[in-house]
């Protein structure tokens, strides 16, 4: 929040992107150690629960882009129905920002526009839901089932030399073979083939994970230039609109889900939010409230959706 005040006030804001991959490095790593055999055997359990997150995101984000053509086509006339299909389309999709952006480019659509959306909706989520979670674990508590914790709760050496290294090996690797969002997942799955397999050399001290969300909050911040403000208010407005009603019905959905599954509310509502995996899984983290079944719904959420949203597009979202 102070980076984007800066950012905003025309302040020459810059976030290092390595900083923000040794952020994101970190997070990883330390959200893997979560996911202890008796975790795994749950998160498999609820594959149908995962399922009805991935159909709820793809039908949320289709329904924030038709939002989105309805209420600005009348004030972008630059734009041929064509063009603001796919404008609102892929700034409506729940997936991350330069993936969608690099799609709206291929499909001659704004990308400004998308980039700007999907900055204002993270940057929403990630200020709104913390909080309000904050604020009801204080006045009503928020009690989660305590295997949910992490594994290996002290720190160790040399356990950590040999946990940064691994992780490291699962970033570079996923650098080289250029999956998404690389030095999140790689460490990620490192961490967590090795929780699951019963290796847990260390814990990771909280200083290190405040220091990877510090990166990780300014390299958000540094997104919103003074420019930003000024590019299409009418569309800005209107993202944070649908914004609103988005976390708003997906509080309903993780609520509703809640009661299939037996897990706590709080969990399935993070777990099913329209904001990212790194965000979202730092709050349950924080808050512990349920990190693994948070990583694991947002992960495969965005699988899915970087899978299916293109194919998607070209058969049903694309005007004659």
């Amino acid at each position: 929040m102070a980076t984007a005040c800066l950012s905003v006030s025309g302040a020459p804001t810059k976030s290092s992107g390595y900083l923000r991959n040794v952020g994101q490095w970190t997070i990883g790593a330390a959200l893997g150690l979560y996911f202890t055999a008796e975790v795994g055997q749950l998160v498999l359990s609820l594959w149908w629960a995962i399922l009805l997150g991935i159909v709820w995101a793809l039908a949320l984000g289709f329904g924030f882009g038709l939002w989105l053509q309805w209420r600005n086509a009348p004030y972008l006339p630059e734009l041929s129905a064509k063009d603001m299909r796919a404008t609102s389309y892929f700034a409506g999709a729940i997936g991350g920002a330069s993936e969608m952006t690099l799609m709206a480019d291929r499909h001659h659509a704004r990308s400004d526009l998308v980039a700007a959306s999907h900055s204002l909706r993270l940057v929403m989520v990630v200020i709104c839901l913390p909080f309000a979670m904050q604020w009801f674990q204080a006045h009503f508590g928020l009690n989660v089932n305590s295997s949910l914790l992490p594994g290996p709760r002290i720190l160790q050496w040399p356990g950590i030399f040999y946990l940064g290294l691994a992780t490291l090996v699962g970033a570079l690797l996923m650098v080289l073979i250029k999956r998404n969002n690389p030095w999140f997942m790689g460490p990620l799955l490192a961490s967590m083939g090795l929780t699951l397999a019963g290796v847990q050399w260390t814990a990771i001290p909280s200083e290190m994970s405040n220091m990877a969300q510090l990166f990780i909050g300014i390299s958000l911040g540094v997104r919103f230039k003074k420019e930003f403000i000024r590019t299409a208010p009418q569309w800005l407005l209107s993202v944070a609109i649908g914004t609103v009603g988005m976390m708003l019905a997906s509080v309903a959905f993780g609520w509703a889900l809640a009661l299939g599954t037996g897990l706590h509310p709080a969990t399935l509502i993070l777990g099913t939010s329209p904001g990212g995996i790194a965000e979202m899984a730092i709050t349950a983290k924080v808050l512990e409230l349920g990190a693994p079944v948070v990583t694991a719904f947002q992960v495969c959420r965005l699988m899915a959706v970087l899978l299916i949203v293109g194919p998607l597009y070209r058969r049903v979202a694309v005007p004659d």
